[in-house]
């Protein structure tokens, strides 16, 4: 009987994981509509603006990290990088990370 309440907990477990995991993948798209005027559909740009689909999660923290800080040289994205919190930039790497290039 044990073992058919732990399955039961994992299953639901796992359901609240995935509702949690699309919600952050929702609220990352639409974090990342303002991105797309520079970076393209996705992240997929095809001009001077770097591509950012299908970048590395702790890559793409560590860029708007240091946009943030003053600590890369950039023209816009310091800019718009001091208004995202943490918890905004991880959901934009982590929803830039699923588009493949």
């Amino acid at each position: 009987m044990n073992s058919i309440a732990a399955v039961l907990a994992l299953l639901c477990l796992t359901g609240i994981a995935s509702a949690h995991a699309e919600e952050i993948q929702q609220a990352g798209r639409g974090l990342a509509a303002t991105c797309t005027g520079c970076h393209g559909p996705a992240g997929a740009s095809s001009g001077p603006i770097p591509p950012i689909n299908g970048m590395e999660v702790q890559r793409m923290m560590t860029l708007l990290h240091e946009f943030r800080d003053g600590t890369r040289e950039a023209t816009i994205m310091h800019q718009l990088a001091k208004g995202y919190s943490d918890d905004q930039m991880r959901m934009l790497a982590h929803w830039f990370a699923a588009q493949v290039p």
